[in-house]
């Protein structure tokens, strides 16, 4: 009979160790990590860099007169249109008159000196005057002649500035005086050429030796929402910023509807062809804290995920493009990465 009680409890005990294994086992098993993983692979991608500025006129001029005189009538205003050659200001030739009456006084008393050199001349043909005072006439008149000389130039500067002209087609986008008013400091008229337009955008030094001389860009401008205008290379400058570490690319956009003006913000976009990158979800990356560190878990095969450092390129919508770091068709934890250290055991999450 004890014999018999012995065996039933032997049995008893067993079976309550089988199932209490079980018992820890599934206990295990539901403490791992749920995460969802996703493939990832090599695709297309456009290598594109976008650089923001503003849009500036092509060429811009300021008509201001140097010879002093008060502005007698402004032929254009603030919005005018006007051509190359064409008159905007005419000047006051009060000046003018001035000089001229300067210069004419001028002559007259070279006139004098003209006919005392002639009589000491004279004079010393006959015994009766001194080289010495024929020299000394003679330097006098050569000296005023040069000064009547350079007051006709001056003259004719003058005659020419009366009318002033803009040099370039454009649009008066400045007015700084009125009719009657005296110059001092400010140009008259600012005019800018914005036919075409250009944009001054600073350019990552990694992106110098792709960017080309008359290479086709794309202009956003935030007026017009996602609308796109053609625009090309116009000028690349040939230094870096050592502090930015930029280079300046002078882009002109064509404005042969006139619907952009100077002062809007654009957004300058290069393409520079494309090339084969592993691409993850956004999801998959993540950001060490402390640190401007990017990482992703990789899934292995068995069972287990691995910190993985990774270097982005561009985001891609919700996806980014990975430079280094990622082998093509790597699975990468797209859920669940809050539970996760390298090298943990994770469960799967097949839902959908």
């Amino acid at each position: 009979m004890k014999t018999k009680q012995f065996i039933l409890l032997a049995m008893a005990a067993t079976m309550l160790a089988a199932c209490t294994g079980k018992d820890d086992k599934k206990g295990q098993e539901e403490e791992l990590p749920m995460v969802k993983v996703q493939s990832v692979y090599q695709e297309t991608v456009t290598l594109t860099s976008e650089y923001t500025a503003t849009v500036e006129a092509f060429k811009t001029n300021n008509i201001a007169s140097n010879n002093g005189s008060r502005i007698k009538r402004i032929l254009v205003d603030v919005g005018s249109t006007v051509r190359a050659g064409q008159s905007v200001v005419v000047l006051d030739d009060v000046n003018i008159a001035t000089q001229q009456a300067s210069i004419d006084q001028q002559r007259i008393q070279l006139a004098n000196v003209k006919r005392d050199l002639d009589r000491a001349k004279e004079l010393v043909k006959i015994g009766g005057g001194t080289q010495q005072a024929v020299d000394q006439l003679q330097a006098t008149y050569d000296a005023q002649a040069r000064a009547i000389q350079s007051s006709q130039r001056m003259l004719s500067t003058m005659g020419e500035n009366t009318v002033l002209t803009s040099p370039v087609s454009g649009v008066v986008t400045e007015k700084n005086y009125n009719n009657g008013d005296l110059p001092a400091g400010l140009p008259i008229l600012v005019i800018e050429q914005q036919q075409p337009l250009k944009v001054i955008v600073n350019v990552n030094e990694s992106d110098f030796p792709k960017v080309k001389q008359d290479m086709p860009v794309v202009v956003k401008l935030d007026t017009y929402g996602d609308e796109e205008f053609a625009g090309k290379v116009y000028l690349i400058h040939p230094s870096i910023d050592p502090a930015s570490r930029t280079f300046q690319v002078e882009v002109t956009i064509a404005n042969t509807s006139n619907k952009i003006h100077s002062g809007m913000f654009a957004r300058v976009n290069f393409n520079f062809g494309s090339q084969q990158s592993v691409v993850v979800p956004d999801q998959a990356v993540q950001k060490q804290t402390g640190s401007g560190v990017r990482y992703v878990y990789v899934y292995n095969s068995n069972g287990t995920v691995k910190f993985t450092q990774v270097e982005l390129g561009r985001r891609l919508g919700n996806r980014y493009e990975i430079l280094s770091g990622l082998p093509n068709g790597a699975q990468v934890v797209v859920s669940g990465q809050s539970r996760l250290n390298d090298g943990a055991k994770v469960k799967l999450d097949n839902s959908k």
